[in-house]
This record gives C-alpha cells, sequence and structure tokens, in this order.
C-alpha cells in the first residue's frame, strides 16, 4: 500500500506534516536516518508509516514503558498488530511475545534498550522479519545530552544480527555535539539527517521576574483563555498551587509521579477531554501526551536545562494557533537551580553505600537478580538505612544512567492471564477437577486468545459473572498458577526497581570519578544556559533557544517579550544593528556622555535613532549611566 494510503486509512489525515514524508521515503530506501523534529512534531508517523509499507515488523526502542504501552494500545485501537518488552516482565510472558513476532503477524515490537541486548532477545530477533529499526528520544544515547542512558550505547551491538536493516533515530532536542554523537554511536552507514526548524511561530515566548509568581499565575490564567499546564519541581506544590487556584475560580487539578497508576490516568484523562482546563504538575506529566489545543505552558520554577524547558513549553499550540510560554522566575530560582545541580551528584562513596545497601533491602546475593523487578518504596528503603530522601534518590538516579537498575514510576499494570495447556488438556482437566470448572469456562467465555497471549483480564468481572468476591477469583488464580494450569500475573501499581545486571559485590563496583566529574560539569553548563535565557533582556528569546541548538542565523521572533519590548523603538533590525554596532565599541573603549555620543548624530533622523538605542540598551542594563556625568558604560556582566 502506498504511503499516503495508510496515512489515510489508520490515521484518517490526508498529507503528512512537514519533513515526515522526506523521512519516511529515505527510511523506505534503506538510508539510515535521523531526524529531528519538535515536541508534537509527528515523530511515531515517520516510523509507523514505513513499519507498515513493508514486509516483516518494525522494531521500536523506547526507554519510557509508559510511551511504550501507550503507543501499542493506541496502534491496537487502529487494527494493527503491536507488542511491548520491558524489564520486570515475566520470562514466560516474553517467550510468548517474541514467538509472536517470529511466527505470527505482529507489526510492531516495542522494546526498552535495557531488553534489547538480552541473550533470548538477540536469538528470537535473528528469527524475526525485521523491516526497520526505530530509536525514540536517540538523544539519551549521547553522554553530553540532558537525558542519557548507558544501556543505548549497546542498540549498534545488534548491526551485526540485522546487517541491512536501516536504523532511523529520531528526537525533539539535540545540540550539534549530540547529533554527532548518535550518528557515531549508532553507526549510521549513509546517514541523512533531516532537521526541522526549531522555530515555533506560533508561540510567544515570556519571561517574567516576578516575586508574586501565584498572582501572576492567576493573571495569566484568566486572561489566556483555553487550557493549560503549569509546570513545578516539587509534588506537594502542584496540590498546593491547584488549591489556590480554585480557590480563585480557575478549574484545576494536579498531577505526580508519585499518585498511583489509576489516579493518574483518571486525571489525565479528564484534563484531555476538558473537563478542567489547568494541570498543575511536576515533569512527570506530558511525554506522549498529545492535545493539540494548549493555549499556555507555565513555568513556575526554572527547568535545569534549555533541553528540558524546550521540551515542556513545546507543548503548548500544538495546533498551530498563537500560544504562550511563560517562565516566572526570582533571584532565588537562580542560587535553587544551581544548589539542584550540585544536590543531584552526590559523592560517589554515597552512591556505592545505596547501591550495596539496595541489593541488602532486595536480599540479593551477588551476581543474582538480573531482570528482576522489585516493588519499591523510597521512604521505607530511607527509613531502613537512614538516608536522607533527596539524597538517596539522586543516587539511585544515579546508579540507573550507570545502567545498573532501572526505575519505574508506579504503572497501570492490569491483571493478565495465559492458559498454559493445549485445548484437549484444558478440558480434561476441567472434567477431572470441578472446582475450578466455572471460573476456567467464564475465563474462555470472556476472553480470547488466553491460549497464545497473556490477555489482560479483570477480576471483578469475573466475580461478577460468578457471583462471587473479587478475593475468591484471586486465590483461585493464584492456585491455578501455582499447579501450572495458567500463568497468572495480578495488577501491580507500585513503583518499581529492576535490576539491569546482577549484582555487583562492593569491590567490583564502578562509578569512573572522570565520567562522574563531566557529567556534573556538562548539567552545570546546561544549567548556566538556562539561566542565561531568563536573565538575558535583551536578546529575542526564541533566537537564543533556536541557536542554543546549533542553528545559525536565526532572526528575532517579534512576540516574545525582549522583541515586543524592543518594537517600541520603531526601528527595524537593519537600522538597530547598524547603530548598535558602532556605539558598543565606542561606549567600551573610552567614556562618552549622552551628550557626546549624540554629536556624532548627521540628522535629526539619526538622532532620534540613537536616543531610542541608548535608551533600549540603559532599560536592558546593556549600557549603565552615572547619574551624575551622564557617562556611559558597557555592562559586560549583562
Amino acid at each position: 500500500m502506498e504511503i499516503k494510503q495508510i496515512l489515510l486509512k489508520y490515521w484518517g489525515y490526508s498529507k503528512f506534516r512537514p519533513l515526515q514524508e522526506d523521512i519516511i521515503n529515505s527510511v523506505l530506501e534503506g538510508k539510515d536516518t535521523l531526524a529531528l523534529l519538535p515536541t508534537g512534531g509527528g515523530k511515531s508517523i515517520c516510523y509507523q508509516v514505513p513499519g507498515l509499507a513493508k514486509e516483516g515488523l518494525c522494531i521500536v526502542i523506547s526507554p519510557l514503558i509508559a510511551l511504550m504501552k501507550d503507543q501499542v494500545e493506541n496502534l491496537k485501537q487502529r487494527g494493527i498488530k503491536a507488542v511491548c518488552v520491558y524489564s520486570g516482565m515475566s520470562s514466560r510472558e516474553i517467550d510468548i511475545i517474541l514467538d509472536n513476532c517470529v511466527y505470527g503477524n505482529i507489526k510492531f515490537l516495542y522494546v526498552s534498550p535495557e531488553r534489547l541486548v538480552t541473550k533470548i532477545m538477540r536469538v528470537r530477533m535473528q528469527k524475526m522479519n525485521v523491516n526497520l529499526v526505530a530509536i525514540d528520544e536517540s538523544h539519551c544515547i549521547s553522554q553530553w545530552g540532558y537525558d542519557f542512558r548507558p544501556p543505548y550505547l549497546r542498540i549498534s551491538e545488534i548491526r551485526e544480527l540485522l546487517p541491512n536493516v536501516p536504523f532511523l533515530a529520531l528526537t525533539a532536542t539535540a545540540t550539534k555535539s549530540v547529533v554527532k554523537d548518535i550518528i557515531e554511536r549508532l553507526e549510521f552507514k549513509n546517514h541523512c539527517v533531516f532537521r526541522s526548524g526549531f522555530e515555533r511561530k506560533n508561540l510567544a515566548y515570556v519571561v517574567y521576574k516576578e516575586e508574586d509568581k501565584l498572582g501572576r499565575l492567576l493573571k495569566i490564567c484568566r486572561n489566556v483563555k483555553g487550557t493549560g499546564v503549569v509546570y513545578v519541581r516539587s509534588r506537594k506544590r502542584t496540590k498546593e498551587i491547584a488549591t489556590y487556584l480554585k480557590k480563585n475560580g480557575i478549574q484545576s487539578d494536579y498531577y505526580h509521579a508519585g499518585l498511583d497508576a489509576i489516579t493518574r490516568s483518571r486525571k489525565q484523562d479528564a484534563w484531555m477531554s476538558d473537563k478542567f482546563p489547568v494541570i498543575v504538575a511536576t515533569n512527570a506529566f506530558g511525554m506522549g501526551i498529545d492535545k493539540p489545543t494548549v493555549r499556555f505552558v507555565v513555568h513556575i520554577d526554572m527547568p535545569e536545562s534549555p533541553e528540558a524547558y524546550f521540551q515542556e513549553a513545546g507543548r503548548a499550540g500544538r495546533d498551530g494557533k498563537k500560544a504562550y510560554t511563560v517562565l516566572l522566575y526570582d533571584q532565588s530560582d537562580i542560587s535553587n537551580t544551581r544548589a539542584f545541580i550540585r544536590s543531584s551528584y552526590p559523592e560517589i562513596k554515597f552512591i556505592k553505600q545505596v547501591y550495596n545497601s539496595l541489593g541488602n533491602y532486595f536480599q540479593l546475593a551477588v551476581g543474582s537478580g538480573e531482570n528482576f523487578a522489585f516493588d519499591f518504596e523510597l521512604s521505607e528503603f530511607c527509613n531502613n538505612y537512614n538516608f536522607n530522601t533527596i539524597e538517596a534518590y539522586n543516587a539511585l538516579k544515579l546508579l540507573e544512567s550507570e545502567g545498573y537498575i532501572l526505575l519505574e514510576g508506579a504503572l497501570s499494570n492490569p491483571s493478565k492471564l495465559l492458559i498454559l495447556l493445549n485445548k484437549e488438556d484444558i478440558y480434561r482437566f476441567q472434567v477431572s477437577t470441578p472446582a475450578f470448572d466455572n471460573i476456567l469456562k467464564t475465563l474462555l467465555r470472556s476472553y480470547s486468545g488466553l491460549f497464545s497471549d497473556m490477555i489482560k483480564i479483570d477480576e471483578s468481572v469475573i466475580a461478577k459473572r460468578l457471583n462471587l468476591g473479587k478475593d475468591d477469583i484471586i486465590n483461585s488464580l493464584k492456585q491455578l498458577d501455582n499447579m501450572k494450569i495458567v500463568k497468572y500475573s495480578p495488577q501491580n501499581n507500585k513503583p518499581r526497581i529492576v535490576y539491569c545486571q546482577g549484582r555487583v559485590d562492593s569491590r567490583d563496583f564502578i562509578l569512573s570519578p572522570q565520567v562522574y566529574a563531566d557529567r556534573k560539569k556538562f548539567a552545570e553548563l546546561r544549567a548556566e544556559a538556562m539561566i542565561a535565557y531568563v536573565t538575558s533582556i535583551s536578546k529575542c528569546r526564541s533566537q537564543y533557544l533556536i541557536e542554543y541548538f546549533g542553528e545559525e542565523d536565526a532572526k528575532r521572533c517579534g512576540r516574545c517579550d525582549v522583541c515586543l519590548e524592543r518594537n517600541k523603538l520603531e526601528l527595524s533590525n537593519l537600522e538597530f544593528d547598524k547603530v548598535l554596532e558602532w556605539l558598543k565599541p565606542m561606549v567600551k573603549d573610552k567614556a562618552f556622555t549622552v551628550d557626546e555620543v549624540m554629536k556624532t548624530a548627521k540628522s535629526s533622523k539619526e538622532e532620534l535613532q540613537i536616543m531610542n538605542v541608548i535608551r533600549y540598551l540603559i532599560d536592558s542594563k546593556k549600557i549603565i549611566i552615572n547619574p551624575d556625568t551622564q557617562v556611559l558604560t558597557w555592562n559586560e556582566n549583562s
């Protein structure tokens, strides 16, 4: 089927978004391809369409389990067969899924990078008819990226197993050095890079230095009609701010990773369906959520990097209509951001202590635990070992970034069941063991595919049909599981820790001081770039972000707070730059008064232009004026 027919049939779109068709054609020509598309730019279409257009299945590598699950459900709803494999799944469940990928008609296999390089995955992959390997969030492969994950470094190993299969790497945020890293580490052969401009012409970036942040937030919510997202760093503050907005007449709710999966899903669905306009959230909210009508995104706290900010702010205005991204800061935010980066890198000795304590907490012997998933409560763990919660969490995050463990938030893992016997044997079992006859009959009548897949089941539904209690059904299913009649996986909504490798002896625990120092240094540089963004009052916000990501010759947007202030000068870019070109070195090299500068004007029009530029530079703190002598000095620290 032709790619535009696929787009129309499964997604209902008559045409592709910019660059999508070029990226798809590049992949279909067998070329290794890197696609840099903004948040909401339709990255998934770029691998889903060619995956459907070619014979075989597409392997999609993604670090986000929740996003993988959402993508699989989305494809299934469109009538496309898709499955996912991630750390923490049972070996039996993985075995069945991979068998279906080899012998069935599965079109998309989503897999976490940790699972990609396991022995069972490598063996089965060679038997699969793979048509494409898509690497989502590919910036995770670069140790200089803001979200580095060591398992991504091993992706290139599957090149040997799939020598003629093209790779498609996708990301929304990558600097020049990260782009270079992606291409090199994925061993692109004949690489093609498609970069959508980072400029979002419908977005107005605004920064307010504000002491009364809640008062300013309330004005924004009242004045900008439509849906909004408010980002904060603290889980506690999400509830406090949502409550404040409600008390002031703004319907809102809060969201963070500490909520159970069912509550998070309910809140997210309510916001998506416009039951309330504003959601106050930590950065746990937004990944994989595509709501085109978001009219504003407000950051109450300063993000730790331009990459994080650009991605979160980019959730506004995906429908192409005007939207606002507002960042509120005060002086304490600058020191807090620097302190946050410092606290994110506890001492190596402490990280090692947390790792050893974790192994003891789960009673793991050295060498054991690989791919085991454990329910995990951070507060309980910290109380057991008298750790500071924030320091311990940051140590766990660094252990994750080094590939020792994987942290999973509370995910919605519904109950699943597989019948292990064939149809004849299950019938004989029902006859010989009548106590389980009714429950097995009800399962077989209620769900299809139980002999071949781990199928989602609902114990409450089965209980209602049999006029029994839910606990009775759960106990019966556990008994059947113990008897090896079924494989039963009960619902689990708790946070988990997955061991990506067996527990290592404390003497073999390696965290390179140089790598640690380099990571910390780059995190500090990203934080300083964010601080420079918010404190700048003379450079176009959009221009700053675009240049940060490596695009040259970026133009002023004319919409941000800096541009609107400069537009009041009634000067063109050319006229402004012309005055600045000779004024800046003049003021930097020698002390001139305002009158002395003004005498250089050749006409009354030029005099007005010079005066307007001087006023603007003084207001922007680029130039300091001595109130007594009227001498102008260029401010090197601005």
